[in-house]
């Protein structure tokens, strides 16, 4: 199945290279299991897992056989036993089987521990090679690079390849023709098709700008508004501050008065 899948993608980009005009494309594989089996590294630490897995399948086993002892020694005594009993040494030997496939899911299950030690084990040495295939392929200039021995396929493209902002400007202009109403939004449509990928990041960089410079002048505009209303703020509690203070002293001259009249007529009684 790896090497259909290898040989259609060769054949697909031989068929590309045939078609283009401007530039032959450049093809090169790794074979990721004939480095790894020479990397001395990875081959001691595949052999402390091999060790590791080893252990992993005795304990396993002899989980699983005193399961199968204990069915064993239960169907022979079956005639001499209660229901209650049968029924006992029935649960406790589904729990010890329950606990011993629980052992091997955990061991050697989709996301056991074999699969994420060998993972761990794996990355350092694709991290390289990754490495390693990059600058190779800068250095030959080659366009791709596949690796024959994986379901990926592709580990290396050239940037110029990169179809992603078309697909993704493709997705916007579907969505957007659907929402579009008159002549006028259609033909503004149309010449923004027609624009390159160049064009467009000139246009978005100019709109970016004037973005920019409407942020700015919000912000300055906002930061004038927080001012006025701070001196504005400021301006009212000094108002206050001196109706209070008018207040009061009319208060106090008010209370003199009246104790001033008090006092008189106490004076004249």
């Amino acid at each position: 199945m790896k090497k259909r899948i290898f040989s259609i993608l060769i054949l697909l980009l031989l068929s590309v290279a045939t078609i283009s005009a401007q530039k032959s494309i450049r093809l090169g594989y790794i074979d990721m299991e004939y480095i790894l089996e020479n990397v001395p590294e990875y081959q001691e630490a595949q052999n402390q897992l091999e060790n590791r897995v080893q252990e992993w399948k005795k304990e396993s086993e002899a989980k699983m056989r005193v399961v199968s002892n204990m069915k064993i020694k239960l169907e022979n005594e079956r005639a001499l036993l209660t229901k209650e009993l049968i029924e006992q040494r029935e649960d406790e030997i589904q729990y010890l089987e329950n606990q011993a496939l629980e052992y091997q899911q955990n061991r050697f299950g989709p996301n056991g521990d074999y699969i994420n030690q060998k993972k761990q084990l794996v990355r350092p040495i694709q991290d390289q090679v990754f490495a390693a295939v990059q600058e190779i392929a800068k250095n030959r200039n080659l366009d791709f690079v596949f690796d024959r021995t994986s379901d990926i396929g592709m580990i290396y493209a050239d940037q110029q390849f990169d179809v992603s902002e078309l697909v993704l400007r493709t997705i916007k202009r579907t969505a957007n023709r659907e929402q579009l109403e008159g002549k006028d939004e259609i033909s503004e449509m149309e010449k923004a098709e027609d624009r390159t990928i160049e064009q467009e990041e000139v246009i978005t960089e100019r709109e970016k700008l004037v973005e920019e410079r409407k942020n700015e002048r919000e912000a300055l505009i906002e930061q004038r508004n927080k001012e006025r209303d701070s001196l504005r703020a400021a301006k009212q509690k000094e108002f206050d501050e001196r109706r209070a203070k008018i207040l009061a002293e009319r208060e106090r001259k008010k209370d003199s008065i009246m104790k001033a009249r008090e006092n008189k007529n106490d004076t004249i009684k």
